[in-house]
């Protein structure tokens, strides 16, 4: 596998397993499975990020449920069809799952990829800078992992230039927001959006 695909999307995670693992998918005789880590912040609020581990990794047939561990991966994304519409959802994709020490709190993420939407900069009632970037990641054999990125303050001012194409490494936090949409019957669902918080970002200037 090519070393700087490798690169280009690195994470790590500590948090506790909070449900046992499930059968996602097989590809060429490999399973897949899924399962959840609830990952404290120094604030005291938490995210639940979805875990996706091969079953070549660990024994997925023990429950680790309750158990904290620490995580290194890549932050991958899929298409999933739900009727005429693809949603696209996002997963820490485990190459190396272990218990650790109870309590100590990591969350990072490196990302070095391509714009692949123009980003999109406000301004909060409150003053707060805020953009959102969408970034698209290399992965062998031709994919991409497609990465929504929130940018704060002098960050979110720099992405609001950025343009389509545009190269840019990440330095971040995996992180989960919970979300109310209004449905065309005028219900209103809740849902989770996955996301990566930015705390440094750099444009990277192409030949």
């Amino acid at each position: 596998m090519n070393s700087d695909v490798i690169a280009n999307n690195r994470a790590e995670l500590a948090g506790t397993i909070i449900s046992p693992f499930a059968l996602s998918h097989e590809l060429y005789g490999e399973k897949f499975y899924t399962t959840e880590v609830r990952a404290k912040r120094l604030s005291d609020s938490e995210d639940v990020i979805p875990i996706i581990v091969s079953e070549r990794v660990l024994d997925v047939k023990k429950d680790y449920s309750g158990s904290y561990v620490h995580i290194e991966g890549q932050f991958r994304s899929y298409n999933e069809k739900h009727g005429a519409k693809t949603k696209l959802v996002l997963m820490l994709m485990a190459k190396k799952l272990e218990p650790f020490e109870d309590g100590k709190l990591i969350n990072n993420i490196f990302l070095d990829g391509f714009v692949c939407k123009k980003p999109i900069y406000r301004v909060t009632p409150l003053g707060k800078e805020i953009a959102d970037v969408l970034l698209a990641v290399n992965r062998t054999h031709g994919k991409s992992d497609y990465i929504p990125c929130v940018c704060w303050g002098s960050n979110a001012k720099a992405a609001g230039e950025y343009a389509v194409g545009d190269r840019i490494s990440i330095n971040g936090r995996i992180q989960s927001r919970n979300y109310e949409k209004k449905t065309e019957d005028g219900s209103v669902e809740n849902h989770v959006a996955y996301e990566v918080s930015v705390g440094k970002l750099v444009k990277i200037e192409q030949e």
